[in-house]
C-alpha cells in the first residue's frame, strides 16, 4: 500500500515546522502498531515499515519465542489500512507538532530563570495576573504582585522570572513585581557600564511598591557609580522609578569601610558618628537632633533599608539621647506595673524598664507609697514634727 500525497504533505510539514522527518516517521508507525493491534486476528507481535519515498506502508507480523527470537515474520497488512493510515497520520503528525511546539518553548525559557521578560497583561483576578509574552503566557501570582499596584487590561510591563516549570500543557512561567533582582535587571537595562562591569551592584534591599535602596562601586577609578546609575540629568534612575510606577530609588557608593557604608547607607539623612560591634553586629549611629526623623525614615523605613543594605543591625540616636546617656541620666519617670514592681518608662517613649534593665539594680530601689483604694495614708510622726517646723 503506498500513498506518496500523504508523504509530501508529511515532509512539507516537517519543513515548515521545523521538525524531523525521521521523528514523524517514527511516531506515525509506532502509532500504524497500535492501530493493528487493535483489529481482529492481529497478531500479537508486529512493527510497521514506511518507505520515505513512495509512503508504502508494511504491517510484519512476528512470532517470537521464550528467548525473545523472531521465528517467523510475514506480511499482514490488512486490506482496508489505507483509510485507517491516513487517519492515524492526521492524528499523529498534529499531536507530534504539538508535543515539538511545546518543548521548545520549554527549551526557550528553562535557562532563563533571574532575567527579565516584558509582557502585555491579559486576564487579571484576585489569585494571578497572565501576561503574554508572545508565544507563551506567563502567570504573576498575587503574593508577586506589588500591592499599590494596577494591572490594566493591554498594559505592558516588565517582569523578572522565577521560575519555569515543565508541565504537559507546556512551559509554565512564573514572574515577579517584588523581586529585589528586578531591580538590578532594571538598571542593567539602562546602564551599560554594568553590563561591561565597569561597575557593579554589591547590594539591594527593597521595599516593593515604596522603596529601593541599592549599593553600587566602581572598577574603574574614573568612573563614578552613583553618577553612571542616575545618568544625565537622572535621565536612568528617572525610566527605572517610571517602570517601578513611581517607587522611591537611593543609589548609595559601596565602600569597605563598613562605618563608611553605613553613615551613606542612611542617605538622605546626615549621619554625625559611627560606632560597630562586630560581636553583636549593631551598629550605633549617632545624628544631629534635626536629623533623627529623616534617618529613621516613615514607620522606619529608611533605617530598616539600610540596615538590610549593609546586613548591620542599626540603632539610631540624636545627639541629646547620646548625652543624656553618657551623663548617666536620662528622662521619664518611675511607675507600678502590673505585678508590683517599680518600672521606669522613658520620656520619649518606647518598652518600659524593670529597676536591673533600667540600670539601678545596685543602689536602693525608689520608696514610694502605695495607697489601696479607699485607704487614708496617715502621716509619720518626723513627717509631722517637719511639716510644723516648716509651717514656722
Amino acid at each position: 500500500m503506498s500513498n506518496p500525497d500523504m508523504m509530501e504533505a508529511l515532509r512539507a510539514l516537517a519543513v515548515e515546522r521545523g521538525i524531523s522527518e525521521d521523528d514523524l516517521l517514527l511516531a506515525l508507525a509506532n502509532a500504524l502498531v497500535t492501530a493493528y493491534k487493535r483489529m481482529p486476528n492481529a497478531a500479537e507481535e508486529a512493527e510497521v515499515e514506511i518507505d520515505p519515498e513512495s509512503g508504502e506502508i508494511r504491517v510484519i507480523a512476528l512470532e517470537i519465542d521464550e528467548d525473545g527470537v523472531i521465528t517467523r515474520e510475514w506480511d499482514d497488512t490488512p486490506n482496508d489500512f489505507g483509510r485507517i493510515a491516513a487517519t492515524t497520520a492526521k492524528q499523529v503528525i498534529t499531536q507530534r507538532i504539538r508535543d515539538v511546539e511545546r518543548e521548545r518553548k520549554y527549551e526557550e525559557y528553562a535557562g532563563r530563570e533571574g532575567d527579565i521578560v516584558t509582557g502585555i497583561i491579559q486576564q487579571s483576578d484576585q489569585r494571578y495576573t497572565l501576561l503574554d509574552l508572545g508565544r507563551v503566557e506567563a502567570l504573576l501570582p498575587q503574593a508577586e504582585q506589588v500591592q499599590n499596584e494596577r494591572y490594566q487590561h493591554g498594559a505592558r510591563v516588565k517582569a523578572y522570572i522565577v521560575e519555569v516549570r515543565k508541565t504537559a500543557k507546556g512551559p509554565q512561567i512564573v514572574v515577579s513585581r517584588t523581586h529585589p533582582a528586578l531591580v538590578k535587571r532594571l538598571f542593567e537595562l539602562e546602564v551599560p557600564e554594568l553590563i561591561d562591569g565597569v561597575i557593579e551592584l554589591r547590594a539591594v534591599a527593597r521595599e516593593p511598591g515604596h522603596r529601593t535602596k541599592i549599593a553600587v562601586a566602581s572598577n574603574d577609578p574614573n568612573v563614578d557609580p552613583v553618577g553612571a546609575c542616575v545618568g544625565a540629568r537622572g535621565m536612568r534612575v528617572r525610566q527605572v522609578v517610571t517602570e517601578l510606577h513611581g517607587e522611591k530609588v537611593d543609589i548609595v557608593p559601596y565602600t569597605d569601610d563598613q562605618t563608611e557604608f553605613v553613615a551613606k547607607a542612611l542617605a538622605p539623612a546626615k549621619v554625625k558618628e559611627v560606632r560597630l560591634n562586630e560581636e553583636t553586629v549593631v551598629a550605633e549611629v549617632i545624628v544631629p537632633d534635626f536629623q533623627l526623623s529623616l534617618a529613621i525614615g516613615k514607620e522606619g523605613q529608611n533605617a530598616r533599608l539600610a540596615s538590610r543594605l549593609t546586613g548591620w543591625h542599626i540603632e539610631i540616636k540624636s545627639e541629646t539621647q547620646l548625652a543624656e546617656e553618657e551623663a548617666g541620666y536620662a528622662k521619664g519617670e518611675w511607675v507600678e506595673g502590673a505585678n508590683g514592681e517599680m518600672m521606669w518608662v522613658p520620656e520619649e517613649g518606647g518598652e518600659a524598664l524593670s529597676v536591673d534593665a533600667a540600670g539601678y539594680g545596685d543602689g536602693p530601689e525608689p520608696e514610694t507609697v502605695v495607697a489601696e483604694p479607699g485607704a487614708d495614708v496617715e502621716p509619720s510622726e518626723e513627717e509631722i514634727t517637719k511639716g510644723a517646723e516648716g509651717d514656722d
